[in-house]
């Protein structure tokens, strides 16, 4: 992730949620038949579920990276990435998954951890690559401590939210795709979005607009390439 801002091109800040990630095929816990239906959170997001079975939360997380392995980024994914022609662009997301990455986008934030690579289960700040799609019972990270997945579970603490913040300070754009801005303190950070920045929220619902955005419902994949698109008119 490259922290370098080129002073020459203004900076949009994309925030993303869950709902870019669907349109790939990557089940959210928020959907009705959501992949987290059959498991009560407390089981399998927790550190305590962690401590009680697991084996139970390691593979329910194999079954997750396996489903990230298999999604392809999409329309919104790519167009995002495009902009890096003419903008800084950083990208600030919810998501554990890559494909902002695979789309070619080379700033991205990940505030809730990163499921393709695994950390120690007794020092948070021991982050490694994964070697393989599974992470097993038994499998120590580099201090001999269970290997466990790098997500941020509830009650864990959200990453780089003062780096984020920053970067929304900066923005002279701001797009917000495909999160209801229901989860704190991640969803706080559009608050620091400058007044004079244009704003835009896309969704297909919200707990809240926030002041100043543009409230646009429908899918990112629909409706994100024709906004980069327009964005970009008139870039050398």
């Amino acid at each position: 992730m490259r922290h370098q801002r080129d002073e020459r091109k203004p900076k949009i800040v994309v925030f993303t949620g869950a709902g870019i990630s669907a349109e790939s095929g990557i089940q959210t816990f928020r959907d009705s038949n959501g992949l987290w239906h059959e498991h009560r959170i407390e089981d399998v997001a927790t550190p305590e579920g962690f401590a009680a079975d697991p084996a139970l939360v390691l593979e329910f997380y194999n079954q997750r990276r396996q489903n990230v392995l298999n999604a392809r980024p999409n329309a919104a994914h790519l167009a995002l990435a495009r902009l890096e022609a003419c903008f800084e662009v950083v990208i600030v997301t919810q998501n554990i998954d890559d494909l902002h990455e695979r789309a070619g986008s080379s700033q991205v934030i990940h505030l809730h951890g990163e499921i393709l690579k695994g950390q120690s289960s007794a020092d948070a700040d021991l982050v490694v690559p994964l070697r393989r799609p599974t992470i097993e019972l038994g499998e120590a990270a580099p201090d001999g401590s269970q290997l466990r997945p790098h997500v941020v579970w509830f009650g864990e603490q959200v990453l780089h939210l003062d780096a984020a913040a920053h970067h929304f300070t900066q923005a002279h754009k701001v797009l917000t795709i495909g999160t209801s801005l229901s989860v704190f303190p991640a969803a706080a950070l559009v608050e620091y979005s400058p007044i004079e920045a244009e704003k835009l929220l896309i969704a297909f619902e919200v707990q809240r607009v926030p002041a100043e955005f543009q409230y646009l419902q429908g899918k990112a994949t629909e409706l994100v390439p024709p906004i980069v698109s327009h964005w970009m008119e008139g870039c050398a």
